[in-house]
């Protein structure tokens, strides 16, 4: 793999991961524990992997991305403003009021660069799969990238959309699960244990990578794979770390909700620029 454009992913997730400190210090509120997690994936995604436009946000040959747990949007703005789709500074309006930064994201506020309005949990995999039927129809090689969180895959609607998926061969899409581990209310396996999440993907028909979330060179690779795979959906399954990069945010359920203070927010910070 270019070594020049894993550094580049490597300083785009870092600087991501810095927005999202600031702009969560600033609201007062959010989630940043599983958008720390994700900045990996969005980092790659929005700046090598997906074929799209920050200056033409409806561009008919874009790829599409849904962001399926909708609460992790700082991540997507922080992402979406560094390629260009609207000024950086606006990041810093998140959950204020008359904002097009909600809590999570809505396709009504008129932010370029968001697909569709989502959050309650479950349902993008859903939208992912009419999305990719809708190319197939048109005879398009776009494609149509859902990230999903390891708690969201206790939502029943996640295993008929994938029941879906493979129906109808929608090898167009790519599932990204952030198995952080973490939910709301702690461990996802005391919550409501998944068991052998590999194993069920493919019992479902899916082709299933498992990676280093938080390895640059094994996402890019996992999304090349993806891409090259023929007749069936693929899921990735990137094992990461809940508010990652933030020594006191790091494995902590406490930290799926809640954002830091004036001096969480400086330290964290500091230890995210060292």
């Amino acid at each position: 793999m270019n070594e020049n454009l894993i550094k580049k992913l490597e300083s785009k997730a870092k600087q991501i991961r810095i927005d999202i400190i600031k702009m969560l210090g600033e609201a007062g509120s959010g989630h940043p524990g599983g958008a720390l997690s994700s900045a990996d994936i969005f980092a790659a995604l929005y700046f090598s992997v997906m074929r799209h436009d920050p200056k033409k946000p409806d561009w008919k040959e874009r790829d599409m991305f849904i962001l399926s747990k909708g609460h992790v949007c700082p991540g997507l703005y922080a992402a979406l403003a560094g390629s260009g789709y609207f000024p950086e500074d606006e990041i810093m309006t998140l959950r204020k009021l008359g904002s097009r930064l909600d809590g999570h994201p809505s396709k009504t506020k008129g932010l370029p660069g968001i697909e569709i309005s989502s959050g309650s949990l479950g349902m993008g995999l859903s939208v992912a799969n009419g999305v990719a039927l809708g190319f197939k129809l048109n005879k398009s090689s776009q494609r149509a990238y859902c990230l999903m969180g390891d708690g969201e895959l206790q939502e029943g609607q996640i295993w008929e959309a994938a029941m879906t998926s493979a129906h109808y061969k929608l090898d167009n899409v790519c599932g990204i699960v952030d198995e952080n581990g973490l939910q709301i209310d702690g461990k996802v396996e005391e919550q409501m244990g998944l068991g052998d999440l590999s194993g069920k993907w493919k019992t479902f028909g899916w082709n299933v990578i498992q990676i280093d979330g938080h390895n640059m060179n094994e996402i890019l690779e996992a999304f090349n794979r993806a891409a090259e795979v023929k007749g069936k959906p693929t899921v990735i399954i990137a094992r990461t770390v809940k508010g990652k990069g933030v020594s006191f945010m790091e494995n902590q359920a406490g930290w799926h909700g809640k954002a830091p203070d004036k001096e969480q927010t400086a330290q964290a910070i500091k230890e995210l620029e060292s």
